[in-house]
């Protein structure tokens, strides 16, 4: 079984690399439209924690067990952090980033997931934060990055709403 989380982890490892080639795009739309970046200070470790967390998940697997009914369950749990993920790329549109770049005079986002919660893309990495060590048992990874994330998340929260509050049209 652990050729096969092998694969799954690579191809989120994949999907991340869209996720920059696409927040490159967007981030030179951005900018040229007049964007504002912050949060520029925490960005590093996000990037960092995000990464460790598919190395840890690669090597922690090698030695635990894959338990079916526990697997197959976050698989799906993946998957739908997947697609709530690309739910909001699309919905944001060029406004999507994994930096915090906002363009001065534009409205709030209100349709697709953002109708019902302010950061759904969050939610997406919290699940999938946990879900994906615990594929194949490996719930070391799963704790420690939910509680390295939680604090990250505090801030990139508090500097998403900032700069959302200074440029943006309600």
């Amino acid at each position: 079984m652990y050729g096969w989380y092998l694969g799954l982890v690579l191809l989120v490892a994949a999907e991340r690399v869209a996720e920059l080639v696409v927040s490159l795009r967007n981030a030179k739309w951005s900018f040229a439209q007049g964007g504002v970046e912050s949060g520029r200070r925490h960005y590093p470790f996000m990037v960092a924690l995000h990464t460790l967390l598919l190395a840890a998940c690669m090597v922690e697997a090698l030695h635990r067990p894959f338990v079916p009914w526990l697997g197959w369950t976050m698989f799906v749990v993946v998957l739908l952090a997947q697609g709530l993920r690309w739910w909001c790329i699309t919905v944001l549109g060029h406004q999507w980033n994994t930096r915090v770049i906002v363009v001065p005079g534009l409205r709030l986002v209100a349709r697709g997931p953002y109708r019902w919660i302010r950061h759904p893309n969050y939610v997406a990495v919290v699940a999938e934060g946990i879900a994906l060590p615990l594929v194949h048992t490996a719930w070391v990874t799963a704790v420690v990055f939910t509680l390295l994330n939680i604090p990250l998340l505090a801030v990139r929260i508090r500097a998403e709403e900032a700069a959302l509050k200074s440029a943006l049209v309600t």
